[in-house]
């Protein structure tokens, strides 16, 4: 590994350390004693963003069981270079959150097939005249807006001043941007980000760390969530699931999040007896596409506090980006040939993120190989070959062809999931087409 490599995997470790994590929560919970001030949460929320919606229907729930100041800003997120493919975030995002809406059992576009976008901007004007006093306001604009309920749109839209919105989301944009973040639907309480109900539970662990509950026993709303996401896998494949089509994951070796995957979703196909085809594409920096610092710095932290939570090992990475990425596609594919893949991919993956291993070089290859089972001369004659490029630009046609963008990316059938977030819908969904009505699946 060169000594450029080996600074940098060890800043990243020490970046998404738990002991930095501790470090700033203690820095910021002295500042707050300092200045006297209270436990501030500060809400960003976007009225044409599903998933503020979602958001926005608990933190009524989150400040009736917390003593904490709730600030709620009218936001959006900053768009450019954060949102690289912003037409099919738009679509899917519609997609993804009816779906978890219906898990939760939050009302979604049940009143009409689309939001009333056409009023939008009324109601965006109408809402920032009236949020500062109110909260309520955005959370009933964003309810009546992601139910299609055109008719009350219009009249939460009276008395709009024309600009209003806009000048306030400016002014909430900035805010964000000088806290650390670019996006919608976030949480931000003393140094750390929270999206949406995802990590809202991650928000409500730190609140109770904090002895800032009101009660000793839960909310029921709020502990729902994670009720609602936790799946127990069957120990026996259900018959059904052998007319089922082969489960597809897109993966890359440089995204955390396809590490925070890759073995979940191995173990979700076996448990259901899938065939599991493996895609890895390149990543979004090798195929043109642009990733802020601001990004990434929020994407490492929060890989490593859901790795925490699953066990997943993450940590002592070295970036495979360049050669490294290259060499994985180029191992991947002869791999293919022995009947490894899996294997290999697994194995790379917790090298390259938790293993220290600097896959752009022999040493690190040979490391990872070696666990795979593979034979390094023949290993060494795959790196020579090119013609794995034809192989990943098939497969990152195929995934755009799905509407997705990004890994990871599941799809089984004509039913296609972004993101490691959504394994547990995923599984859900497996689960349904197999229940005949004949048991419970377990």
């Amino acid at each position: 590994m060169s000594a450029r490599n080996r600074l940098r995997s060890k800043l990243f470790n020490m970046y998404v350390s738990e002991t930095a994590r501790r470090r700033s929560r203690a820095w910021h919970d002295a500042k707050r004693k300092l200045s006297g001030g209270g436990h501030v949460v500060t809400a960003f929320l976007q009225l044409d963003d599903p998933y503020s919606y979602l958001l926005s229907q608990y933190l009524p729930a989150l400040v009736e069981h917390y003593d904490i100041d709730l600030e709620v800003r009218l936001s959006e997120a900053l768009g450019g270079g954060y949102q690289p493919a912003p037409e099919l975030l738009a679509d899917y995002a519609i997609t993804d959150c009816a779906r978890v809406a219906a898990e939760l059992g939050l009302p979604f576009l049940d009143k009409g097939t689309s939001p009333p976008a056409e009023q939008q901007r009324g109601l965006l004007d109408a809402v920032a005249t009236r949020v500062a006093e109110d909260p309520g306001e955005l959370y009933r604009a964003l309810e009546c807006y992601w139910r299609g309920d055109g008719e009350s749109v219009a009249r939460l839209s009276d008395g709009a001043e024309p600009g209003a919105g806009e000048v306030l989301v400016t002014e909430a944009q900035n805010e964000l941007d000088r806290l650390g973040h670019y996006n919608s639907g976030m949480l931000y309480y003393a140094g750390e980000w929270y999206w949406g109900v995802d990590r809202l539970p991650y928000l409500l662990a730190r609140l109770d760390e904090q002895g800032l509950g009101k009660s000793e026993s839960g909310h029921p709303r709020l502990a729902s969530i994670r009720q609602v996401m936790h799946v127990d896998l069957p120990v026996v494949p259900p018959a059904a699931a052998k007319d089922l089509p082969p489960l597809d994951l897109f993966y890359s070796f440089r995204s955390p999040y396809s590490q925070l995957a890759l073995r979940r979703v191995a173990e979700l196909a076996d448990a259901f007896g899938l065939q599991l085809m493996l895609r890895p594409v390149l990543p979004m920096m090798m195929r043109g596409m642009a990733v802020p610092r601001k990004k990434v710095r929020y994407i490492l932290r929060d890989t490593a506090r859901e790795a925490e939570r699953l066990g997943v090992p993450f940590g002592n990475a070295v970036d495979p980006l360049g050669d490294g990425v290259e060499r994985c596609h180029a191992v991947f594919d002869y791999a293919l040939t022995e009947k490894r893949a899996r294997d290999f991919l697994l194995n790379a993956s917790e090298q390259i993120w938790a293993g220290g291993t600097d896959a752009a070089t022999d040493e690190g290859m040979r490391r990872i190989t070696a666990r795979t089972g593979l034979f390094w001369p023949e290993v060494k004659q795959a790196l020579e070959r090119e013609d794995w490029r034809d192989a990943e630009a098939e497969n990152r046609q195929l995934m755009l062809s799905l509407g997705s963008w990004g890994v990871p990316t599941m799809c089984l059938g004509d039913y296609v999931v972004w993101g490691q977030d959504r394994i547990w819908l995923l599984a859900r969904h497996i689960e349904e087409l197999c229940d005949t009505g004949e048991g419970i699946l377990v």
